[in-house]
């Protein structure tokens, strides 16, 4: 058990029928009445983040995350299917699951399969990929040094804004946590 007085950044707890990671969190002692912990946590099976007030000796259970690496092989639709690669094991993932996690994962790039439990409840792309552009407008001389950007399609489908001087056929780098080009590669 964990008490609320020992709180830290990315901890991960079992609190209220879900499993929830700290975000945030503050000790207050007002000048009147008992301290608390204030806290900003995120449910990571629904993505949504709530605040709440713990007093420092309440205790909560820790819940150990299971993060796998996986390759990610293919979909088929309704399902997406990864494989451990030292084991051979192979798992299905419910598309509703998956939501846009692997818009720019590519057939047979790794990712971290999250579970608790045995229970897979979401994964962990790259931090960075490298894609191909595939549908652009063309650049135009000289463009470059207002800093406007133009959307570009990479090699998965997803859009990703691209500044003017990338143009079809590129190799670029794009951060996944925020969905940003980052550099042509």
């Amino acid at each position: 058990m964990v008490s609320a007085g020992d709180f830290k950044n990315g901890l991960t707890i079992q609190y209220d029928g879900g499993i929830y990671v700290i975000i945030d969190f503050q000790h207050v002692k007002p000048g009147k009445g008992a301290a608390f912990v204030r806290t900003k946590i995120k449910n990571l099976k629904t993505g949504s983040v709530v605040e709440k007030t713990f007093r420092p000796s309440e205790k909560l259970a820790p819940a150990h995350i299971e993060r796998k690496d996986m390759q990610y092989l293919y979909t088929d639709g309704e399902l997406y299917h990864f494989m451990d690669v030292g084991t051979y094991e192979q798992i299905a993932i419910d598309k509703d699951q998956v939501g846009d996690t692997l818009k720019f994962v590519k057939e047979n790039d790794m990712v971290k399969i999250l579970s608790h439990e045995n229970v897979v409840f979401g994964m962990e792309p790259p931090i960075s990929v490298e894609l191909e552009v595939t549908e652009t407008e063309p650049g135009v001389k000289g463009d470059t040094a207002t800093g406007a950007t133009k959307p570009a399609v990479v090699e998965t489908g997803a859009t990703v804004y691209v500044p003017l001087f990338v143009n079809i056929g590129d190799r670029i780098k794009i951060d996944t946590r925020t969905g940003e080009y980052t550099s042509r590669a």
